[in-house]
């Protein structure tokens, strides 16, 4: 798609739209665009700004219970956040590269694609169109309608539903919110009218939607908004909860029968799952759509500066709550292993299933300094809690500096579909052996897991109930959420499947780390036969042991409380930020509609208790 970006450029310009509320600018000669394929296909370019950048997919995870951070979000510290606060994905710049163009109440990306549609309809402009190609850019612009709607329904619940482009005279400027039954209800007809008409059902660059894209996004969002209303009775909205995952369900195993991708094995069970994530080219196999970089054109993106850099970012860490619901090889709990509390990182990495050492530094990880590989461990000047993510970031440190990583960045792949299908079917009580099988299995089959790939689980984890999930009985759902948790983390699902659950206090979850046994005594922590860390209360150890990180775990520092405590005082899991409390209320659901918008528009009502 490189080709094409400066025309990209020159049609965003040519149709760029307006705030719901303000006066919209004057566009081309719909002639000139809409009287030819070319000028549809064009046009439809400019749908691809409301995709989020690739720094803003692996970092939208920055607010999830699996992540200790350097600071505790504003949005769950009790009174930091307002509907007169900065946008909470914005506390790190992150709004722009997360959501596009239309971060918080943004309305121009609705305002091009609603005047692409009215215009595209008209029979008059696209005479010359054959209807088919004619109602494949329809589809394509009611896909990006239904991305648009699905960010603003997730974020606020009900918005105002404006299928059309507005003037200036127009009433529905300053129309009050529309109910999320009708909005979702269109957003799904959207979705039908994409999934039907699209003709591209194969694009070799992985950058465009196709119909089998589509449909994944169809999995996703009626899975979102078949369990949302399952779990959130508030809303009175649990009797049609089953035909929204009927239909997320439907619309996976369509992709899963007929679209061809599969679930990358290439590289093996040590490597498959990572290099996903790290090729610069999308993996053909799973990858059905991507952010691809371009180093001509400086599309780059910052994995490797945010998760190594120590002034940098937020300095997101895994905290070991999350890190010990990854399954032994064997298939069965860590948790169930007797003395896991207090096993040492170089022990508790051992025979896990194998996504985990495609996640985090640890066992033999190797990183390229000057040509030369060399062990790497989880590096203290970053880490809060030792599990260090190597997920999206490249093993040269060449690249950690700045925007330099070339990886492309996947926004949809065949295995969050197969998550999707199996949450659906279990939800809807009607998943098989042969379904998990096709799913779960495959998934920790190529994680290497060895026990428990062909038949449903029958024994609850007692574990994920006590931490995760404690109302949830069914062994089959508890294990597909453990899947999604591992399967999917720092791809920016975890916020919002917590929300669909109805589980927001998991984002008040303590941020643990490691086991220390003692005080002073230096830790090998990939037994390459170095020395790497050691924590220390009072004055730093003298003399130093050379190349060994020393980390103050004094209940002061700098006269202030510290951030970074034992849990046992001298011994115990690392704890960070246990100072500041996070909180959660269930306003917190929805986000807060930001109150100069509501100034413009006095018809929007404000979501309760904001």
């Amino acid at each position: 798609m490189k080709n094409k970006y400066w025309l990209l450029i020159i049609i965003s310009a040519l149709v760029a739209g307006c705030e719901l509320e303000q006066l919209p600018l004057a566009t081309a000669s719909k002639e000139s665009v809409f009287g030819s394929e070319k000028g549809l296909e064009l046009y439809a370019y400019s749908f691809y700004n409301m995709l989020p950048s690739g720094s803003g997919v692996h970092r939208t995870d920055c607010i999830s219970d699996y992540a200790a951070r350097r600071d505790a979000p504003s949005f769950l510290v009790q009174g930091s956040y307002t509907p007169t606060s900065t946008d909470i994905t914005n506390e790190s710049a992150y709004a722009s590269v997360a959501f596009g163009g239309d971060a918080n109440w943004g309305w121009s990306s609705l305002r091009n694609i609603n005047y692409f549609i009215v215009n595209c309809s008209d029979p008059a402009l696209t005479a010359n169109i054959p209807s088919d190609v004619r109602r494949h850019y329809l589809g394509l612009a009611k896909f990006f309608r239904a991305w648009f709607y699905y960010e603003k329904v997730k974020r606020y619940g009900d918005v105002p539903w404006i299928s059309k482009p507005l003037d200036v005279t127009d009433p529905d400027l300053t129309k009050g919110r529309d109910p999320r039954a009708l909005v979702m209800d269109s957003v799904l007809a959207d979705l039908n009218y994409a999934c039907q008409n699209i003709k591209t059902t194969s694009e070799s660059t992985r950058s465009l939607v196709t119909k089998y894209v589509a449909y994944a996004f169809k999995s996703r969002v009626c899975l979102f908004e078949g369990t949302y209303r399952k779990y959130h009775t508030e809303l009175n909205l649990t009797a049609s909860a089953n035909s929204w995952l009927t239909e997320a369900s439907n619309a996976a195993k369509t992709v899963m029968d007929e679209s061809g991708f599969k679930l990358y094995t290439g590289a093996g069970t040590n490597l498959s799952y990572r290099r996903i994530f790290t090729n610069a080219a999308p993996v053909a196999d799973e990858i059905m759509m991507a952010n691809i970089m371009d180093l001509s054109l400086s599309v780059l993106h910052n994995a490797n500066w945010i998760y190594t850099s120590s002034t940098t970012g937020i300095r997101f860490n895994f905290i070991r709550t999350f890190i010990n619901t990854y399954l032994k090889i064997d298939g069965t709990p860590f948790t169930d292993t007797p003395g896991y509390e207090t096993m040492l990182f170089k022990d508790e990495v051992k025979a896990r299933d194998m996504r985990l050492q495609q996640t985090i530094r640890m066992g033999d990880y190797k990183r390229l300094n000057a040509g030369v590989l060399v062990p790497t461990p989880p590096s203290f000047a970053y880490s809060y809690t030792g599990y260090q993510p190597i997920k999206w970031s490249l093993d040269d440190v060449y690249y950690d500096t700045r925007d330099l990583n070339i990886n492309s960045v996947c926004l949809f792949r065949f295995g969050e579909v197969l998550l999707n299908y199996a949450e659906a079917k279990a939800e809807l009580g009607t998943l098989t052996d042969e379904d998990w099988a096709n799913t779960i299995g495959k998934l920790r089959a190529r994680a290497g897991i060895i026990g428990g790939l062909t038949t449903k689980p029958t024994v609850v984890d007692t574990y994920l109930t006590a931490k995760y999930f404690p109302g949830i009985a069914d062994p089959s759902l508890l294990e597909i959420r453990r899947e999604r948790g591992i399967e999917l983390c720092m791809e920016g699902f975890r916020f919002y499947d917590i929300m669909r659950w109805k589980r927001g206090e998991l984002l008040t979850m303590e941020w643990n780390g490691m086991y220390v046994p003692e005080l002073v005594t230096p830790m090998d922590l990939n037994e390459d036969g170095k020395l790497d860390v050691a924590f220390y209360q009072g004055s730093i150890p003298d003399p130093k042991v050379s190349g060994v990180t020393y980390i103050n775990v004094s209940a002061t520092s700098g006269g202030k409380p510290n951030p970074q405590r034992l849990k046992n005082d001298t011994s115990g899991e690392l704890t960070w930020m246990n100072t500041i409390p996070r909180y959660w209320e269930d306003k917190m659901y929805y986000y807060p509609i930001p109150e100069a918008d509501r100034l413009m528009n006095t018809n929007l009502a404000q979501n309760p208790g904001w």
